[in-house]
């Protein structure tokens, strides 16, 4: 309990940093169900029309957020009811709370405004990253593996909808920026797995990146996608077994 004859006690402000936590998952994981459902920017809202981006992943890959959704839902109700003032569930809160609160209304955003949209991504990655490097090491199926999962998708989707903007405004054609978007998300990930060390990471990265195979089938961008996913899971395998 807090200390009453201390009003600066650092216990309650790591439990109010918890319920934030687990409002702003709330709000995030309700956000879909109050919108249009999302399956990529409308193209028609850009000055250059590129259906189909070749960097877009397969719309089954996005069947992840399900998993997504569940897994942080469950991080902070553990957190706020058996972590909420440990001192190691604490240090990452903030940036937790950050991404989350800029996710719960990026749907709506992206529905309407693409340029904002990837630049609330790219800081909703942020954040994650932030929440994930100050990961405690226990508990950490409850913590840094729901973390993991949902950074390791947001740096593949932040990359995907870079190149979908880009592509949109005209800068570089589809094929090239898809290339370039694709080295981004390897050459950010690669390193990031290796600091990280938390196997949800690049599994998530695998993931939408056998998406882009599936989207694109036995072409250059297919088959460099599929090696870049080989690479990343046979990293998350080691980590796993450390």
């Amino acid at each position: 309990m807090p200390d009453p004859e201390r009003p600066d006690d650092p216990t309650d402000g790591a439990k109010l940093k918890a319920v934030l936590v687990l409002v702003a998952t709330v709000a995030f994981v309700l956000s879909p169900l109050l919108t249009q459902p999302f399956t990529g920017f409308d193209p028609t809202q850009m000055p250059v029309t590129v259906d189909n981006p070749p960097i877009q992943p397969a719309g089954y890959a996005f069947s992840i957020w399900g998993v997504i959704y569940l897994w942080l839902l469950v991080s902070a109700g553990f957190g706020l009811f058996r972590r909420d003032t440990a001192p190691d569930w604490d240090a990452g809160r903030w940036g937790l709370f950050a991404s989350l609160a800029i996710g719960a209304s990026w749907i709506s955003v992206a529905l309407i405004a693409p340029v904002t949209a990837t630049v609330l991504i790219w800081l909703m990655l942020a954040g994650a990253l932030w929440a994930l490097l100050r990961q405690p090491a226990r508990d950490r199926a409850w913590n840094a593996w729901p973390i993991g999962l949902y950074a390791g998708w947001l740096t593949a989707a932040a990359c995907v909808a870079l190149g979908s903007v880009l592509m949109g405004y005209g800068i570089g054609s589809p094929i090239a920026v898809s290339w370039v978007m694709l080295l981004l998300a390897i050459l950010l990930s690669a390193p990031l797995t290796l600091r990280l060390r938390t196997p949800t990471y690049p599994i998530a990265v695998a993931w939408a990146l056998v998406g882009i195979v599936v989207a694109n089938g036995a072409t250059a961008l297919g088959l460099a996608a599929g090696l870049g996913a080989a690479a990343l899971l046979f990293l998350a395998v080691r980590q796993a077994r450390v």
